[in-house]
């Protein structure tokens, strides 16, 4: 008798994940904290004591630099809201299958990805 394929994780399992999606979400959150206070002191401190060219490079790299922290600050934001989706999925019952297949994402997959929502076969082919 062939062996059944599974189609979802069990309760044990699931927990497991959402232990590790929480401690993802703890330290993105710190992370986002850290970008937040980081932009807010680059726009409290000003470099008003320079004169002409140099302040003038200055706010340049002062402005790339906010620029780069806000981009990463919306990627920390995505990356949070895509955890808190996956605890979502976890409640409801369907973390763990694929949106495109119906099938289990590989359990390493999710280790590494845990807020995936697709194998890598669906993910690839849909390039």
């Amino acid at each position: 008798m062939a062996k059944k394929e599974k189609n979802k994780y069990s309760k044990n399992e699931l927990i497991g994940f959402e232990k590790i999606i929480n401690e993802k979400i703890n330290i993105a959150q710190k992370e986002l904290d850290f970008i937040k206070e980081s932009l807010l002191r680059k726009h409290i401190s000003g470099t008003d004591s320079t004169q002409g060219a140099l302040k003038t490079l200055e706010d340049g790299a002062d402005t790339m630099e906010k620029e780069s922290l806000s981009q990463l600050a919306g990627r920390q934001q995505k990356f949070i809201s895509n955890l808190e989706k996956a605890i979502i999925r976890i409640k409801n019952g369907t973390y763990g299958i694929c949106k495109d297949t119906g099938k289990l994402i590989d359990k390493n997959r999710l280790k590494a990805v845990p807020h995936a929502t697709q194998t890598i076969e669906a993910k690839l082919n849909r390039g």
